[in-house]
């Protein structure tokens, strides 16, 4: 019988380009991916493909790099408590330090951050290699709320904490947070918590910056629930079940 057009639809969503594919199934990053490509050293039903854009279904086709089979591997989820200084990527052309330093010595597979800190951010950030449960948290349509703690060069006083929570226009962009509270002050400086619900681009310190606030620590404390505790500067851990749970409410 033949394939109906939902079968044959669903099977054309789950292709993915060959450099994601070989990412979603835990082998290795895009970038990586795309030079073990270039190299001949990646196949497909048995075929060397050196196009990495050539679409794939992960869990149907034989994947192989250098004669051995990609499969799905365990799926991984980790908190990290990201140092201040490295960057969230994989490899950096400017050789900079990245996140992946703190997971040297463990036993894992390809993982990926859900999101990202910029390098002068610190604080809790989730690594995974379960693409579907990442971009879920990452949909924006899902307002998962993250909470930052935010030291700023000034103390404000009530009409300037109103003026931040009514927003700016930030290059035709309106920026603003779901809560901006005054945590404590002293001297010239101030830690506020800002709440966000949404993932633009530098969001705080660009709001901070439209009123000419200058961030001298920016520390993400929680996603939803779920929150960084007592875990240590540049640690990794494997969230537990409940964790997991509590993400997904």
């Amino acid at each position: 019988m033949a394939n109906s057009p939902d079968t044959i639809r669903r099977r054309s969503a789950a292709k993915v380009s060959l450099s994601r594919a070989l990412s979603k199934l835990g082998f290795c990053s895009r970038k990586q991916a795309e030079l073990l490509i270039a190299d001949g050293r990646v196949r497909v039903g048995g075929k060397a493909v050196r196009d990495p854009t050539l679409r794939v279904d992960p869990d149907r086709d034989r994947i192989t790099v250098d004669g051995e089979r990609v499969v799905g591997g365990r799926k991984v989820y980790l908190m990290l408590n990201k140092p201040r200084g490295l960057v969230s990527t994989r490899d950096d052309p400017e050789g900079r330090g990245t996140v992946y330093d703190c997971l040297e010595g463990l036993d894992l597979p390809f993982v990926s951050p859900v999101g990202r800190l910029d390098k002068a951010s610190e604080g809790l950030l989730l690594m995974t290699n379960d693409t579907h449960w990442a971009n879920d948290l990452l949909d924006p349509a899902s307002h998962v709320a993250k909470t930052y703690h935010v030291q700023i060069a000034s103390v404000p006083d009530d009409t300037m904490l109103e003026r931040f929570r009514k927003g700016a226009d930030v290059d035709g962009e309106l920026l603003t947070a779901s809560s901006i509270e005054l945590l404590r002050s002293g001297g010239r400086t101030a830690w506020l918590e800002i709440v966000l619900d949404e993932g633009r681009n530098r969001q705080i310190r660009r709001l901070l910056g439209a009123f000419d606030i200058e961030v001298l620590r920016l520390v993400r404390v929680a996603i939803g629930r779920l929150e960084i505790g007592d875990l240590a500067k540049g640690k990794a851990r494997y969230l537990t079940a409940e964790e997991l749970a509590t993400l997904a409410e």
